[in-house]
This record gives structure tokens, sequence and C-alpha cells, in this order.
């Protein structure tokens, strides 16, 4: 039945083609993988997304908390020995390849699948360098000079404590910056990324939208890059409200 439906469709004037097109696209509706024999598009990224969510979600919470929790520590510590060291880490997380962190970690974690929970550490851990590397960071820039405004000053010399005075007043106003960068950096790791899924042999949507690519497989190339669009919408929106937690001087009316 779809055969010949799709036979009908393409007997259309192409003006017709494409209005018939546009109406599956806003439903949802990205039609039929040209590489996976019989398969829809829809269903192509329902069995690979599953993988690079779960892999996005972990590295996510890793880099987020770890990197706000190192570019604290550099902060308080400026210049000092414990600094220099995470300044140098992150340096090195920066600049270092992708690939050339996934194929260090071969040999020392399983190098294939996920079927284990050990299987996502090699992952996790290679997705999140760099992003790890540039929170880290933004944060002890941002956290360093926020130390250096008059209203921290002025709380110090009223008597309040070191702990409150950083971690209510200096580190909420120094996370904005951070908050910008983790919304769409969340969307871009749950996407998936090629090169790691292809060293750990990860069926995720990263390798899928690469073969895609290569194949010439324009509706999984089209249904991909919406669910990423998607995404990022979603995760700026949430990075929006997220700065009224944070900052209570901003207002969303």
């Amino acid at each position: 039945i779809s055969t010949m439906w799709a036979r009908r469709a393409l007997a259309q004037p192409l003006w017709k083609q494409y209005i018939i097109y546009l109406g599956n696209f806003l439903r949802g509706d990205f039609g039929v993988s040209y590489t996976k024999a019989g398969l829809t598009v829809n269903k192509v990224i329902a069995d690979g997304f599953p993988f690079s969510l779960t892999i996005g979600i972990y590295a996510s919470l890793v880099v987020v908390f770890a990197g706000i929790l190192f570019g604290s520590v550099c902060a308080l510590r400026q210049n000092k020995l414990i600094d220099r060291f995470f300044m140098v880490l992150s340096t090195l997380g920066s600049t270092i390849p992708s690939f050339v962190l996934a194929t260090g970690f071969l040999g020392l974690v399983p190098a294939f699948g996920v079927d284990e929970v050990a299987g996502y550490i090699g992952p996790v851990l290679v997705i999140g360098a760099f992003p790890l590397s540039f929170i880290t960071r933004l944060t002890r820039t941002s956290l360093v000079e926020v130390q250096q405004q008059d209203y921290i000053r002025t709380a110090r010399s009223k008597g309040i404590s070191e702990f409150k005075v950083i971690y209510k007043h200096a580190l909420r106003n120094a996370l904005l910056p951070v908050v910008t960068y983790i919304g769409p950096m969340v969307a871009s790791i749950v996407t998936g990324s090629f090169v790691i899924e292809t060293v750990f042999g990860i069926p995720g949507v990263g390798q899928l939208f690469t073969d895609s690519i290569v194949n010439r497989d324009y509706p999984l190339i089209m249904g991909i890059t919406v669910c990423f669009a998607v995404l990022l919408v979603l995760a700026v929106l949430i990075v929006d409200l997220v700065y009224v937690l944070i900052d209570p001087r901003i207002k969303l009316d």
C-alpha cells in the first residue's frame, strides 16, 4: 500500500509533491529512509536516539557538576597549585582531539557497545572532555570577576560568613554565563558524536547522521536535523527559565 501511495504521489506535479511533503513534514512524518530498507525515518531515529540520549545525559551531569565544582575551587584558590593543576588539565581537555582521547581509553574500558554499565564510561568521559574543560575555565573566570564587585566587598564588610558570600551571592551571579553555555551544550551532546560513537561501536544518532550524509539519505538528514533543532530550542527555553531561579532581578513577563 505504501509503495502504491508513493508511486501516486510521484506521479503528481512537482508543486503538488512539495505541498504533500510539507504537509507530512509538519505532522512529523519525514518519510522512508533511502538506505534503511522498509524503515521510516521516525523508526530509524527512535532506534538510535536512546543510545545518544543516555550517553548525553550522563555526560551532561558529569560536565555540569564537575565543571562548576572545579571552576569554583580554582577561583577560590587563584594562582595556587590546585588552580594551576586544573587549568593545565582543562587546557589539555580543550586541545586534544576527541578521537585521540577515545583511542586512549581502548583497552581500559569496554571498546564496543553499551551492553553493560562500564560501556558508558569511555563515551561519557570523552564526549564530556571539551565541555568540562570549557565550563571549568568559564566558571573560574566569571567567579574571579564577580568576587571583585562592590557588593561582594560590602557583604564581607557586614560580617557575613565567607560560605554565604561565595555560594549565595557570588556564585549565583557567576553562573549566568555558564548556564548560557550549558543549554546549547546539552542539546549538542544528547544528539551524539560521530567520532565517539564510531570508535566505541555505538549505533547512536551521531553515526546515523554522518552515514545519512555519505549515503545521501535526504529524508534521514532532514529528520535528524529537525530533531536537533527542536532539542536546541527547548534547551534555550529552559535556560531562559533557569535565569529567573538564579538571578531574581530577571523577570519574565
